[in-house]
């Protein structure tokens, strides 16, 4: 516990870090251990590392990232929130872009914040998340509902389409995807062919064009764009 300037106790609030790099564990947990609210009581790499923790620690605040090696963050959240309306969630990415701070908003998180953000606007969120749970704070959401409410209405793709699209986005090849996904090459083909048809397009270059002008992939985002 810590004092604040009356000489009272302050309580730290509670703090579960999921993210694989352990890199970036060691810089939030400094950062949350130095601002004097925060004590941070457990970490995990994993998704089931975390719902072990949160299972055994109920801490105030979780923090993850979105991509894990077991599991994706806003699954996570997703579940968590399910189950637990008090709990603030703090979802971290590299890659903040719209789509990525819509999905954790309609997942049920507190807070979106990009991994470039300064560790203040870290702390920020995880106050926000700790004091008003079922509310949800980012930097730019004012801005991203002018995009979303502008844009012409994009095309409607299946969850697996865009599983398929993200993974083609990221450079990997049929093979790759198929493997990542469970299925099979002939699958992977069908699905893009009707990628490229929803979108108008032809080959992988109109296609990585037509995600980014409809919203399916945010522009910067730095996903890896290859067209071969």
């Amino acid at each position: 516990m810590s004092r604040g300037m009356d000489g009272s106790v302050l309580t730290r609030r509670r703090v579960v870090l999921v993210d694989d790099h352990q890199l970036i564990r060691n810089g939030l947990r400094r950062a949350f251990e130095s601002s004097g609210d925060f004590a941070v009581v457990g970490e995990s790499a994993q998704v089931g590392g975390a719902l072990d923790l949160l299972e055994r620690l109920r801490p105030d605040v979780l923090v993850t990232d979105i991509q894990l090696p077991d599991g994706n963050g806003l699954e996570l959240t997703a579940q968590v929130r399910a189950e637990n309306d008090t709990v603030g969630i703090v979802v971290l990415t590299m890659h903040a872009g719209d789509q990525q701070l819509f999905a954790a908003l309609e997942a049920g998180a507190s807070g979106f914040v990009g991994k470039d953000a300064p560790a203040d606007d870290v702390l920020a969120a995880a106050r926000h998340a700790a004091a008003s749970p079922k509310t949800f704070t980012a930097s730019d959401l004012a801005g991203a509902m002018q995009r979303r409410n502008s844009a012409p209405p994009g095309p409607n793709l299946s969850p697996r389409e865009q599983e398929v699209l993200d993974l083609l986005l990221d450079g990997l090849a049929v093979a790759q995807v198929g493997r990542r996904l469970y299925i099979g090459s002939s699958t992977v083909k069908t699905h893009i062919q009707n990628i490229y048809k929803k979108l108008g397009t032809g080959n992988r270059a109109e296609m990585v064009m037509a995600a980014v002008r409809h919203g399916l992939v945010p522009a910067g985002s730095g996903k890896t764009r290859r067209t071969g």
